[in-house]
């Protein structure tokens, strides 16, 4: 039997996972991929994002520690230094996936993919033109940041998350358009080394979609850290100038005007999927709401033999999410039956503390006409918060008020994200109440609080009253 060939469009967190499925699975694989392989995830997004956080942290723990003496208003954060960090732990990263796809016989390419008949794909490199037989082709494109027709990036005054990582040094001014995860984000690593940041979001909350008794507790904490955010604001218009730019809207809570100024704005506000000129015949290809690619719960698309999988698909754009769409896609392109399933995907958004959640909050279960009971289990009654100085925060669990079962859960917390992945496998397996106690905790540790949020949903806790 010949070899199959499978063409990936596109390297990013998705494509390279699903180039390494396939290529156990036995398909003779091409990777095409404009840029670096790794995608924004490692080059442009959550991997450099993860180092400034970091960074700033520290720096900002130093800067406020009651407990050291000396000349701390001395204290400087090298910021070429520390751009030359993120850089080189960016590089070490794609060096290594480099050579696992090296290893695993994956061919990539450096250039532009385009299907142009049934099982043909196009590429232009820098040199050349190559035509590409597939016998299946995964479409892994992903995003890009999106913008406003009065506000478009100009990559000096108006930035996107792409350039606000590589700043030469940091603005004494930001206004950020956006109080989803990548805006709060970038919006606390400026904050901790010096910049005045204001966050400006059109919804009542940040974090819109998450669970709100959550998102309004990390509301407060961010404010306290000194971010200024506003929700609630409807930006009309914007006047960018040499060295500054200024924007203009209205308050939806007062119907009062507002106008704020800063060197840089970071818009922050959704993304587009990158999905012009993919095909032959763009009409061939089944679009939804917000011209995300339609797919089946086997990641294919109205094309035969094509997949999608990642941000190019919509849902929540998340790298991991992409990860589990990329496996599905290769297995079904090498074909072995395989399913989609977003009951428990969880999501983080690393602020300092970072606040994690997977599964249902409280207002979605509310919403289905779910009856449900809620265990919330402070820090401050957490011994290991308390150690780490960071004890505003919670865990929350929501479970099915008849049956026990684990509906969803949200965290805010030092190293939620780390945490989360318990609470994920309680709402991916079904898990009861009575399961997340029935294990042993380390102790101290911040996951201690776990198992008393679930007693708390039936008052049963034990570090805390049951009032």
């Amino acid at each position: 039997m010949d070899e199959k060939n499978l063409v990936i469009i596109g390297g990013g967190p998705g494509g390279y996972l699903a180039a390494l499925r396939a290529a156990q699975l036995g398909l003779k694989v091409t990777v095409v991929e404009e840029n670096r392989v790794g995608g924004i995830c490692i080059n442009v997004g959550c991997i450099p994002t993860k180092y400034l956080t970091h960074q700033s942290a520290i720096f900002h723990q130093l800067k406020t520690n009651k407990n050291l003496d000396g000349p701390l208003a001395d204290l400087k954060l090298n910021w070429a230094r520390v751009q030359q960090g993120r850089q080189a732990v960016v590089d070490r990263l794609v060096k290594g996936l480099e050579f696992l796809l090296s290893r695993n016989k994956i061919q990539v390419i450096k250039g532009r993919a385009k299907l142009t008949a049934p099982g043909q794909v196009s590429v232009r490199t820098a040199t050349e033109e190559l035509t590409l037989r597939a016998d299946k082709i995964i479409l892994a494109t992903g995003s890009r940041p999106a913008d406003f027709p009065f506000l478009r990036f100009d990559g000096k005054q108006v930035i996107s998350s792409t350039e606000a990582l590589s700043l030469p040094e940091p603005p004494k001014s930001l206004l950020v358009v956006g109080a989803g995860a990548i805006g709060l984000e970038l919006g606390s690593v400026y904050q901790r080394v010096g910049t005045e940041v204001t966050v400006l979001e059109i919804m009542p909350n940040i974090l819109p979609g998450t669970d709100l008794a959550t998102a309004q507790r990390l509301e407060r904490i961010l404010k306290k850290q000194g971010l200024k955010i506003f929700t609630r604001m409807k930006i009309e218009s914007a006047e960018v100038g040499e060295n500054q730019v200024k924007l203009k809207g209205v308050g939806l809570a007062d119907n009062k005007p507002f106008e704020f100024t800063a060197e840089k704005v970071l818009i922050a506000a959704g993304r587009r999927p990158n999905v012009e000129d993919l095909v032959w015949d763009q009409g061939l290809l089944r679009l939804q709401k917000g011209n995300f690619v339609e797919v089946d719960g086997s990641c294919r698309t109205s094309i035969p033999d094509v997949y999608a999988i990642g941000d190019l698909i919509g849902g929540k754009l998340l790298a991991h999410k992409a990860y589990h769409d990329g496996i599905v896609a290769a297995e079904n392109a090498a074909g072995h039956g395989s399913q989609l399933n977003y009951a428990a995907v969880p999501a983080a958004i690393f602020t300092e503390p970072e606040l994690a959640t997977v599964g249902l909050s409280q207002e979605e279960a509310q919403a289905r006409n779910i009856e449900i009971k809620v265990g919330e289990f402070p820090l401050q009654a957490n011994g290991r918060a308390l150690t780490l100085d960071s004890y505003e925060g919670m865990v929350r669990v929501i479970a099915d008020k008849k049956t026990d079962e684990v509906l969803g859960a949200s965290l805010l917390a030092p190293h939620a994200s780390e945490m989360i992945p318990v609470l994920t496998l309680a709402v991916s397996r079904r898990l009861k109440l009575k399961d997340l106690d029935s294990i042993i905790y380390i102790h101290p540790t911040i996951s201690e609080s776990i198992p008393e949020a679930a007693l708390k949903a039936d008052g049963l806790a034990l570090h805390i009253l049951n009032q």
